[in-house]
């Protein structure tokens, strides 16, 4: 059995280098619309968790010894951001190349695996699946900061579906997070893949979510404000979900005030 997630997350990780392979060091140092973060912090980070993911893979006591310095960080000063800038010395060009070279090298291993093996991790362990999946989600999530700031605009591709089930799969959580009542029904999801496929979830019961599975990733992974999307949302359960919809662990974090990114 192939883990297709690992290939996802190579394709994903090829399309952003490719928009960013002519940059020099400058053009790696430029502010994306996230946080005041540069390029280079992007690939900082998710050189940083590519590593761990590995680890968790290839060297359990190495992956304590990384991953529990970076938890101790975030709660001594509330940001993992110093501890990976400490653990990834490379910069500009290099950094770049470095980040790339780990994906190459790690997907094709992970695409190997049982999709079901169970890894060690900072929270619950997780399936091979899950991990893959969370690094493609990662890198096309911080990937979009990128592209917004290079005036580019992405293909994507039916690979996005990753995504997409993962916003699915975190509905409960994005409520739970939140200090919110989980609903009893998910909402309809009618989303319109990239090859024109219609991808459908849920019940009606709960409401119904319309549009392009771009866009709702976009909104699970907080990096368009609902409004800025052409998602269609009717009902109260639909609505709530929407305004509060985060794909990715830690604490609650708030989506982007409309036309700040893009």
């Amino acid at each position: 059995m192939t883990l297709s997630q690992a290939q996802d997350f190579l394709a994903e990780s090829e399309a952003l280098h490719a928009a960013i392979a002519d940059l020099d060091d400058a053009g790696l140092r430029q502010t994306t619309q996230f946080k005041g973060w540069t390029i280079e912090d992007v690939l900082v980070h998710l050189h940083f968790w590519n590593r761990g993911a590995d680890l968790a893979a290839r060297d359990a006591a190495a992956f304590q010894e990384v991953i529990g310095g970076a938890m101790t960080s975030l709660k001594e000063t509330g940001s993992l951001r110093g501890t990976e800038n400490a653990t990834i010395g490379a910069r500009g060009t290099t950094l770049r190349d470095a980040w790339i070279d780990l994906v190459r090298d790690m997907a094709p291993r992970w695409a190997e695996m049982d999709p079901k093996t169970r890894l060690i991790w900072v929270g619950p362990s997780m399936s091979a699946r899950s991990f893959m999946t969370a690094r493609q989600m990662e890198t096309w999530a911080h990937g979009m900061e990128i592209f917004d700031t290079l005036g580019l605009s992405r293909r994507d591709r039916d690979r996005i579906r990753n995504i997409v089930i993962l916003g699915v799969n975190t509905f409960g959580w994005s409520h739970q997070v939140h200090g919110l009542p989980v609903p009893d029904t998910m909402p309809k999801l009618d989303l319109t893949a990239p090859s024109g496929a219609l991808w459908e979830f849920g019940d009606a019961a709960g409401g119904r979510i319309t549009g392009s599975a771009t866009d709702f990733a976009a909104v699970v992974t907080q990096t368009r404000a609902l409004a800025d999307t052409g998602l269609q949302v009717q009902g109260a359960v639909a609505e709530t979900w929407m305004a509060n919809a985060q794909c990715f662990a830690g604490p609650p974090e708030t989506p982007p005030a409309p036309g700040t990114r893009g």
